[in-house]
């Protein structure tokens, strides 16, 4: 059994009083508070806790004889003299020091923005960093190297409910989370800097390999520590055992993943004695200026390397009558014929420089990319052999990484998913390397000038409304290597923000094109958007929540709604099934008086959970359905109208949230097929403010499915596809309707920015007696003989080269 701690999770600074130290943790019931500034007792106040959190409601049943509180400790304004503050428990039997800091320490701290680390990850010149800081002002963010030189870091900024709730007295609008990842770093550290008007606070962030180290065994150590003095020895050992027999399992470096899936000699040997049926040329056109002559040298013989030797290299120099590469031009030209160089007598802009080289082209598919990166010797074979198997192809794109500037190092995979839409108008993830039929460009029109910097992102939207969804081709392999400087726009974001601009224009364009009505906003990081869609009327939503007794569960659930959503036009159906307690029956009753939107519905049949939506279905009177658990609770205002603006497009059948358990990990973020056999969720157990694999977790995008727990569907696209099916009475029920509607033509869409806490369990499901593992088995078998090809061929909306043994889009092990 756990045994209680008494600590202090949480001491700060009050952000507007700085002789108020606020302490808050767990805190023995019987026992009364001295504070002490070395021998001089000081003045301390208790009130119980809030519990404001979801992840301090989780705790609080682990709590018997204690329970959650704020201290506020009232600190002199001079501090000099004294040592150290401690902070007592006074029981009837002893007394334990519950807390204690030097003076140093708070003078350091006091007055200063305040911040904690809650991620940091350094690998051979990678840094993750991730927590959250607030002062009484908007704190802003820089990292320098060890010579106190800032460094161009693209820095999240994030939303943190619970710090927000922490710091009651914050009394402006910061956000306070922040994440941030740095390559190629050198030296022993880096310096994060919090600065809030004339005052500032500093991390220290080390990157040699001896310290990190040495920081790694402290923190094992001292959370070793605390996990053997609330679990015991046994408890310890076990913990111990299970980390050794995972070890085979944890994720593997790219580096040395990549050396294995790259192909060798013999396979390329043998791509070069292949001969297809058809053997279409490929121009590869490249925009030069200026570009470093080691850099293009490089280039153009991953090309002269390429094992399909049907291709010509367009190359349109840009730089202008003095151009630095004329001489190297000239000669690579008479090296292959199949190189062709176009000399521009005036410095040209990207756009034009690349149509430039398009127009020299002859070839029937139109590959692009950068002057200064780098193709895999069988980039173009790969896209051949798709062309012969699938005739029907006019767009490719295939999966890339990143390069070091010595071309010797390759990092930051980008594992990318079969066509998703949505994640398109998110991200520019299609990126390289890409390839298109000369046709469509014809059709299309070249690159635009007015988008330069987001050039190819809009000229990539351009392309794919002019063909079918099934005519685009993902080949899911690194064909192309981007490399990496400080110049670079993955490096420096802030280098082109005039980029990101151009790249908001090019989605709105996308929908007006479309006819779609949307507002497109700047996401968390550059690079990333958001959108919100423009409703011409507000439609009914009917909301169907089936319960069974937990009516503190429905009650929160609905409170939820009533008091947070500014979406105003619902009805709740609550589909009673079998209770047994008097007072849910009096709780129907009285909600139902004092609720005109709650209708109950009784359903007295055998438990089936597909069954009793369909029965709730029966009842609505939306447009819109949500399926709603009866543990759940909105976190943002605008949950409804974030899942409704997707749901109203003609294209979307339903659409799903992100959510969490009660500890603030994620429990559902778009359901991938395959994890665990069948389908789960993605990132489960992910820290609430962690972005995931490229970040996806805060990506709108298409899933294959997404789970019922908070799920909105057009009433139309329900009842076309007959509902839930029945026949899956537990399991895979909201998987099942998911691929019905997919196979009706609509999408399924994951929106981050609809969020919700889940107060399911981490274990609830398992099924533990042998009539549970029959029926799971059983629905298993009924799911995958409904699905067979999805289960062969595994989830287009996910990258083979990532595994399915784990739910974080880690390597595929090798």
């Amino acid at each position: 059994m756990s045994r209680e701690i008494f600590e202090v999770t949480k001491d700060r600074f009050h952000l507007k009083d700085p002789c108020q130290y606020i302490l808050q943790g767990t805190w023995p019931k019987e026992a009364k508070m001295r504070a002490c500034l070395d021998d001089s007792e000081i003045k301390a106040e208790i009130r119980k806790l809030e519990v404001v959190s979801a992840l301090e409601r989780f705790k609080d049943p682990d709590l018997m004889r204690g329970e959650r509180i704020t201290a506020a400790v009232q600190l002199p304004e001079s501090l000099e003299g004294h040592q150290k503050l401690s902070v007592y428990a006074d029981m009837p039997d002893k007394t334990i020091c519950w807390f204690s800091v030097s003076v140093k320490e708070l003078e350091k701290r006091r007055g200063k923005p305040q911040f904690f680390i809650e991620e940091e990850k350094v690998q051979q010149g990678f840094l993750r960093i991730r927590g959250w800081a607030v002062a009484d002002e908007p704190v802003k963010i820089q990292i320098f190297d060890e010579n106190k030189q800032k460094l161009h870091a693209e820095i999240l900024r994030t939303q943190r409910v619970d710090v927000e709730q922490m710091y009651e007295e914050m009394d402006h609008e910061d956000k306070t989370g922040f994440f941030a990842e740095l390559t190629n770093l050198t030296g022993k550290l880096v310096y994060v800097v919090f600065y809030a008007g004339d005052t500032k606070s500093v991390h220290i962030a080390h990157l040699n390999p001896a310290v990190v180290f040495r920081k790694k065994i402290q923190k094992y150590a001292k959370k070793g520590l605390r996990y053997w003095k609330s679990q015991g020895s046994a408890a310890m050992v076990g913990k111990i055992v299970s980390k050794v027999k995972t070890a085979s399992t944890r994720e593997i470096p790219y580096q040395k993943w990549i050396l294995h899936h790259l192909p060798g000699n013999k396979e390329l040997e043998k791509q070069r004695k292949t001969v297809f049926d058809y053997q279409p040329k490929i121009s590869i056109v490249i925009p030069l200026y200026k570009t470093p002559e080691k850099y293009l040298r490089q280039l153009v013989d991953t090309v002269k390397a390429q094992t399909y030797p049907n291709w010509e290299l367009c190359l349109s120099d840009g730089s202008g009558e003095d151009s630095p590469i004329r001489k190297l031009l000239e000669s690579l030209e008479a090296s292959d014929k199949r190189i062709r160089v176009i000399h521009n007598e005036k410095q040209l802009q990207i756009s034009e420089n690349t149509n430039a080289a398009i127009q020299a082209a002859t070839g029937e598919y139109i590959a692009f990319a950068d002057h200064d990166d780098e193709l895999t010797p069988n980039a173009l074979f790969e896209c051949v052999k798709v062309l012969n198997e699938k005739k029907q192809t006019r767009i490719l794109y295939s999966d890339e990484d990143k390069m070091s500037m010595d071309g010797h190092k390759f990092f930051q995979p980008h594992f990318k998913p079969d066509y998703n839409p949505d994640l398109l108008c998110t991200v520019n993830y299609i990126c390289h390397l890409f390839v298109v039929d000369k046709n469509v460009i014809q059709e299309v029109g070249m690159l635009r000038s007015e988008f330069d910097g987001a050039q190819d992102y809009d000229f990539i939207f351009r392309c794919i409304e002019a063909v079918k969804s099934e005519e685009i081709f993902h080949i899911p392999k690194i064909l192309y290597h981007w490399r990496c400087h400080e110049d670079s726009t993955a490096e420096n974001p802030e280098s082109k923000t005039y980029a990101f601009e151009a790249g908001k224009r090019a989605i709105e364009e996308h929908y007006k094109r479309t006819g779609i009505q949307a507002e497109v906003l700047q996401g968390e990081f550059l690079g990333l958007y958001r959108t919100r869609f423009i409703r011409d009327h507000d439609p009914l939503i009917s909301i169907i929540i089936p319960n069974k007794d937990h009516t503190e569960d429905l009650k929160r659930c609905i409170d939820s709604i009533d008091q947070k959503s500014t979406y105003r036009n619902y009805e709740y159906i609550i589909v009673e099934n079998n209770s047994t307690e008097e007072k849910t029956f009096q709780f129907y009753k009285k909600l139902e008086a004092e609720n005109p939107k709650a209708h109950v519905v009784y359903w007295d049949r055998e438990f089936n959970y597909s069954a009793i939506n369909n029965y709730g279905a029966t009842f609505a009177k939306g447009e819109y359905i949500l399926l709603l658990n009866n543990d759940t609770e909105i976190i943002n205002e605008d949950c409804l109208e974030q899942l409704l603006g997707y749901c109203m497009r003609s294209d979307v059948g339903a659409v799903g949230a992100r959510m969490y358990y009660e500890d603030d990990t994620i429990q559902h973020a778009g359901v991938v097929i395959g994890f665990g056999g069948i389908a789960g969720h993605c990132f489960v157990l992910q820290p609430r403010g962690t972005t995931g694999y490229c970040h996806r977790i805060i990506c709108a995008q298409d899933y294959s499915a997404v789970t019922a727990a908070c799920m909105m569907v057009k009433r139309s696209a329900f009842d076309q596809v007959g509902g839930l099916t029945e026949e899956l009475a537990v399991a895979f029920n909201d998987i099942d309707f998911c691929m019905k509607l997919r196979s009706a033509g609509y999408l399924i869409v994951y929106n981050p920015y609809a969020e919700l806490y889940h107060y399911e369990s981490k274990s609830r499901g398992l099924e533990d007696t042998p009539e549970k593992v029959a029926r799971f088995n059983k629905e298993i078998q009924i799911f995958e003989r409904r699905w067979p090809d999805i289960m062969r061929d595994g989830d287009p909306y996910y990258n083979p080269n990532l595994t399915l043994k784990s739910q974080d889009f880690s390597l595929k092990r090798i």
